[in-house]
Formats: structure tokens, C-alpha cells, sequence
């Protein structure tokens, strides 16, 4: 009988004391077997959560939640949680997948820190027979036809969410005002939609995009680019985040160049630590993807496929505007 393995894993395989048994398959010796008096228990399936970074709260709540769908479901399947330190280490992914094919896990659900660098790993997942489903951030659908690559992708649409983001800044803004953009990691297909998303808006209110710069996904980055834009675009009257850690460091450069309140800032993920922003002001408004249940909708797809009972398909998942009108919205 397989052991349940919920894990937080952050790096290489070198540096994974905290996962006891180490990288080895999941029939090593060191699992404690079932007494002689007790009835062989089935095998449940072995899936691997592999995420971005856990240094980005919207990834911890993805891990919180598929942790809680396991805990709730532990007669189905055993669960090992993984990250990387930060969301540009591909090479730390890369590994990560590699560890979860020598682990020999049923299927590995995936957050891809890249739509096109993590192709090749996930072609030799396929090819050991490992179920691969993505969620999140969308591989990319040349890369993979390329490969001769089907995975099915869960997760809401991105274009759709920032374009509702958008259109909630759009209302607050005057026509040719000017904005700016600072999107995520520029070969991530979730970034690239963002960024649409906030241009279909923007162009559609007749704003002026004056400057779109990656910020990695990272609020340190995020701070120093908003910063040089305020500096260069005094005018400026609004930033657009594509993701809320990135809005976090926005909000941050707006209030060093005292302008609070004068230059609108907007995020994407709904993460715990906008909300007060979002109710004084400081964030305008961000979307939700309900990280908490997308990792779980991408392990019951999983589940469906190894048992037999789907077949491997996309979903679309939802995403919302949230303001803070709908935060202080009664509950439906």
C-alpha cells in the first residue's frame, strides 16, 4: 500500500530532506507494509501538484487547496505538493518533473512557469506513461503539436478575466488618458492573454498604453518598473498588473511618488492581501481564478482519466471581477 506523501518541495532534489523517502520510486522498501493479519489494501493512484512559486501567496492557496480536496478524498488518491523558489527557475521545474517520472506517480498536474520550455520534460512524462494535466498557464498549443503533445489544459480564461479587469479601470478613467502595463513572464501564455486582455479594454475606452514591461510576476520587479514609469510618464493615470503580487509592488511605487489616489492601480489573482487595498482604494480591482479549487479541478480531471471514467479534455474555469462593491456584496 502506497503511503500518503503530502510534501512542500522548494528546489532541487538535492535539497529534499524534508520529503523523507527522498526522490525513489513510490515501491521503495521503506514504506511500512500492511501486518500479515491485515487484508491487501488496492493501490491508490500517486498524483504530483507541480506549481510555480510558492513565494507568490496565490500558488500557496492553490497548494492549500489541493491539499484540502486529498485530505477530503484520501481513500482516492495520495498527493505530493511541489514548487519553485521563484516563478522565472525553469531549470527547478524542469527537475521537479523529472523527479516525479523517476517517482513513477500516476500523473502529474501542472502549473507551467513557461508554455514552451516545459514541453520537452512533459513529452518523456508522456512517453514513461504519466498522465500530464495542465492547469493555470496554458502550454503552448504549437509547441506541443510540435512534440506530438496532448494535454488538456483546466483554467479560466485569461483574456476574459483582464479584459473585465480592465474594463472596471476603464470606467473610472477619462478618454486618452494615459496607462501602463506590466505583464508577467513574457513566454507564459496566461501573461501574454493578460496583457490582451488589459489592451482589448484599454484600446476599446480609448486610453493611451504609453509603456507595457515585464515584471516577472515578481513585486520587487514589479515596484522598480512602476517607479522608472512614474518617473518617465508624469502624467500617468494608471497601471495595469497582471498578476496582484506585481500590483502589491505598484502600490507601493504609486505611494513613494505620492500619488496615491491619483494614479489607479490594477491586479489579477483576488490574493488575501489586496483585499484591504481594494476597500480603501489603493487597488481598483483584480480578478478571481479561485486558486484555492483550480489545482483541485485539474486533480479530479487527473482522477477521471486514470480511472477510466473521462476522457482528457479542456475545461474553463471561472474567473470574476472582484471591486470593493463586490467585496461588501451580501453572499448569494
Amino acid at each position: 500500500m502506497k503511503r500518503h506523501l503530502t510534501s512542500i518541495f522548494v528546489g532541487l532534489c538535492a535539497a529534499t530532506s524534508i520529503f523523507i523517502t527522498g526522490c525513489g520510486p513510490k515501491d521503495s522498501t521503506d514504506a511500512v507494509g500492511p501486518s500479515p493479519s491485515t487484508p491487501p489494501q488496492p493501490d491508490k493512484p500517486e498524483i504530483a501538484l507541480i506549481m510555480k512559486s510558492l513565494a507568490n501567496e496565490f500558488f500557496k492557496t492553490m497548494a492549500d487547496g489541493a491539499e484540502a480536496h486529498q485530505t477530503k478524498n484520501s481513500d482516492k488518491y495520495d498527493l505530493i505538493v511541489n514548487g519553485i523558489k521563484n516563478e522565472t527557475d525553469l531549470a527547478a521545474q524542469v527537475e521537479l518533473v523529472e523527479q516525479m517520472i523517476a517517482q513513477q506517480v500516476d500523473a502529474i498536474v501542472i502549473a507551467p512557469a513557461d508554455s514552451k520550455a516545459l514541453v520537452p520534460v512533459l513529452k518523456r512524462a508522456q512517453e514513461a506513461n504519466v498522465l500530464v494535466v495542465n492547469i493555470d498557464n496554458k502550454l503552448d498549443a504549437d509547441i506541443l503539436k510540435e512534440a506530438g503533445l496532448s494535454v488538456p489544459f483546466v483554467g479560466p480564461d485569461n483574456r476574459a478575466g483582464a479584459k473585465q479587469v480592465g474594463d472596471a479601470l476603464a470606467a473610472k478613467l477619462q478618454k486618452g488618458d494615459k496607462v501602463a502595463i506590466i505583464e508577467g513572464v513574457t513566454t507564459a501564455f496566461n501573461g501574454q492573454q493578460r496583457r490582451l486582455g488589459f489592451e482589448d479594454a484599454m484600446k476599446a475606452a480609448g486610453m493611451k498604453i504609453v509603456s507595457t514591461q515585464s515584471g516577472q510576476w515578481e513585486m520587487d520587479k514589479a515596484n522598480n518598473i512602476a517607479s522608472a514609469m512614474l518617473s518617465e510618464h508624469q502624467d500617468l493615470k494608471a497601471i495595469l498588473c497582471a498578476n496582484d503580487s506585481m500590483a502589491l509592488g505598484a502600490v507601493a511605487a504609486v505611494n513613494s511618488a505620492n500619488k496615491t489616489g491619483k494614479v489607479a492601480v490594477v491586479g489579477f489573482d483576488n490574493i488575501s492581501a489586496v483585499k484591504p487595498m481594494l476597500e480603501d482604494g489603493r487597488i481598483l480591482a483584480t480578478a478571481d481564478q479561485y486558486a484555492g479549487q483550480l489545482a483541485a479541478f485539474g486533480i479530479e480531471a487527473a482522477l477521471g482519466v486514470l480511472s477510466g471514467d473521462s476522457q482528457p479534455e479542456d475545461q474553463t474555469t471561472a474567473v470574476d471581477l472582484v471591486t470593493k462593491e463586490t467585496l461588501s456584496a451580501p453572499a448569494k
